[in-house]
């Protein structure tokens, strides 16, 4: 293995030759690299450029900071991860991103979420990915690239055959690309996840999600799909329990802050019933009161042996739906985390789940409830576990060393490079 360049040294001397200014947090982050370990450098290392790390000083990355950055990291064959998230990247900084994305063969993981990139910029880095043959992992979260750039990266899939997960969540994303990236994911055999959370749309008739559903009918290979605020109803929820009887391959399925209802749960009942495959539900912020969380307990009971994860936080479910769920618990093994905070707590429920934690059955780690007592009476504290816990921020202080706390990690990961 060739000697690990002194990536800190490169930057100052890139950045005479450019004639641009030194970023001082870049060369910290490079100067703190070049420390590393051998074991670290022949495993490929990732370096996190985070503008919104809180405890060292940081001045954000800018364009020009990019370009520098880009020259020095073309030719690195240790560098597999770049994390720029929450920085003041725009359009130009895509166009040098998109530059270096077909000049690098070892990057695998590119981090770019909450930056400025629009449209223009979404164009050139998905025709760079058209091209590029080793990144595997890419989030553009939060980047308002719109229903255009969105297209693009329905282009995209159709050509790449590498890329195996992508976060396109809060970028504004349209009607139209939403079913151009079904439609393009209906042949696409290498995406293992994705997040469409949060797009525009400005129907009622969900047409997004009857294309999704169709897609999850012949599609083989995806594991981890998020749509988050997609306005699903009744209609919607139908069509994708239909596609998932047929679907062999979906692990994780995310259908929060959507407009599921009591009813709506009763076609997620009978697939749970049936369906061997998904381990982890998420549920939260809809409406499925305690006649869903009753049509999920008796699934749950009775038939399902494969969900691992449920969260239902934030259902308006009282204590006949969270007792019934915490019954299903006693009887189904597998089941072994479940969110509940944001509910009607009455003392039957505190009984009952301060009864599965203190028996074992349930461990603190794996909900985000914890008992209390006070003169007497039982009581639930909400803790800070569930699912997708460092979807927006990771600890400064380091790795995570307890996944179980964030069961997105713990259950159902598709490639975590953080």
């Amino acid at each position: 293995m060739s000697v690990p360049p002194d990536l800190h040294q490169q930057y100052l001397q890139a950045c005479q030759n450019l004639s641009q200014p030194e970023n001082p947090f870049i060369a910290r982050v490079l100067q703190e690299a070049d420390k590393s370990d051998n074991m670290k450098w022949t495993k490929g290392i990732t370096l996190k450029i985070a503008g919104n790390n809180h405890l060292v000083p940081v001045q954000r990355v800018t364009d020009e900071d990019l370009q520098v950055l880009a020259f020095v990291l073309r030719s690195s064959i240790f560098v597999t991860g770049l994390d720029l998230r929450y920085n003041v990247l725009t359009d130009v900084g895509a166009k040098h991103m998109a530059t270096f994305l077909q000049e690098n063969s070892t990057l695998r993981y590119l981090n770019l979420m909450f930056n400025d990139i629009g449209t223009s910029g979404a164009e050139l880095i998905a025709k760079a990915l058209h091209r590029n043959e080793t990144l595997v992992y890419l989030r553009m979260t939060g980047n308002k690239i719109g229903n255009q750039g969105g297209m693009y990266f329905a282009s995209m899939l159709q050509i790449n055959s590498t890329l195996e997960k992508l976060d396109l969540g809060d970028c504004d994303l349209g009607t139209q690309c939403l079913i151009a990236i079904a439609t393009a994911l209906t042949q696409n055999k290498s995406v293992k996840a994705i997040n469409l959370n949060r797009p525009l749309l400005y129907s009622q008739e969900e047409e997004t999600t009857v294309h999704v559903a169709s897609m999850l009918k012949n599609n083989s290979s995806l594991v981890e799909l998020h749509l988050c605020k997609h306005e699903i109803k009744s209609f919607g929820v139908e069509r994708l329990c239909e596609a998932l009887y047929e679907n062999c391959s979906l692990r994780y399925l995310d259908l929060s802050c959507n407009r599921i209802t009591r009813d709506d749960v009763k076609f997620l009942g009978e697939l749970l019933k049936r369906n061997q495959t998904l381990e982890i539900l998420d549920l939260n912020s809809n409406r499925i009161e305690d006649d869903g969380a009753v049509y999920l307990s008796e699934a749950l009971a009775l038939y399902n042996r494969t969900l691992q994860v449920l969260s239902v936080v934030s259902n308006n479910i009282s204590g006949k739906g969270l007792v019934a769920l915490s019954q299903a618990m006693k009887t189904n093994m597998e089941l072994s985390y479940i969110y509940i905070w944001g509910n009607k707590f009455d003392d039957a429920t505190c009984m009952a789940f301060s009864e599965l934690i203190q028996t074992g059955r349930l461990k603190p780690a794996c909900t985000d409830v914890e008992p209390y007592e006070v003169d007497g009476h039982v009581y639930l504290a909400e803790l800070s576990h569930g699912l997708k816990k460092h979807y927006y921020w990771t600890p400064s202080c380091g790795e995570v060393t307890n996944k179980a706390a964030n069961a997105s990690l713990a259950v159902g990961a598709v490639l975590e490079y953080l």
